[in-house]
């Protein structure tokens, strides 16, 4: 299953437009908090789906009986770039355990490029929910290469993909070669292009070097 929240209008929509827009972008701190605030509606938007029970809570007047989730998810993020969204889905999901995977693109002299996973840290996996998130999926290749890499600690009884901004390549390559069936993939909006270098048109550009710096 795949949701679009983009498609329905509400603030998502405020806050991708001023990830996109080139004038704003130029204030890094804008641009990360704008990810943690996607982050954080993403969470929500997630919330709805997972398991709930009853707990009865002792207040000062008395007794309330109220819903509180059955279990915390894990909560993936690929590295650098996904930090300020794994934040957003931290604050709402604040008790979660948390994975990190480190993955970049390792260019060639013919001007293409693998993905190379270098690390990953992560609680196991067997029978948790776990979100995943990228907020560029450009091919797709990095999203499906960490999720392997995070398998090797336990299958999950569902995983969330999570993405800002996706290309239609890249949500047909994920559709192809996720391991399982048992996915939902959550995109701020999808846009048509990719360019020859993998990046996402009209995107926002590089959200790693807009979040931190430039480099080399």
């Amino acid at each position: 299953m795949i949701h679009i929240l983009g498609n329905r209008s509400s603030l998502l929509n405020q806050y991708i437009s001023e990830l996109r827009d080139a004038g704003i972008q130029k204030d890094s701190l804008r641009f990360r908090r704008n990810m943690e605030r996607l982050g954080e509606i993403f969470a929500y938007e997630i919330s709805k789906t997972l398991r709930w029970e009853k707990r009865e809570v002792v207040t000062s007047l008395g007794v309330a009986s109220c819903e509180v989730l059955e279990n915390q998810p894990v909560i993936a993020t690929i590295l650098r770039a996904g930090l300020p969204m794994h934040q957003g889905l931290l604050n709402a999901f604040d008790r979660a355990e948390n994975a990190f995977i480190s993955a970049y693109r390792k260019h060639r002299k013919n001007g293409r490029f693998d993905i190379q996973v270098e690390y990953v840290s992560s609680p196991g996996l067997d029978g948790k929910v776990l979100i995943i998130s990228d907020p560029m999926l450009a091919t797709g290749s990095s999203m499906i290469l960490s999720y392997k890499e995070l398998i090797q600690k336990g299958i999950p009884s569902h995983t969330h993909v999570v993405s800002i901004l996706a290309s239609n390549q890249g949500v047909d390559y994920v559709k192809k070669n996720m391991p399982t069936s048992n996915y939902t993939m959550w995109l701020g909006a999808v846009d048509d292009e990719l360019t020859a270098k993998a990046y996402i048109v009209p995107g926002l550009g590089d959200a790693g070097d807009l979040a931190y710096g430039s480099k080399l």
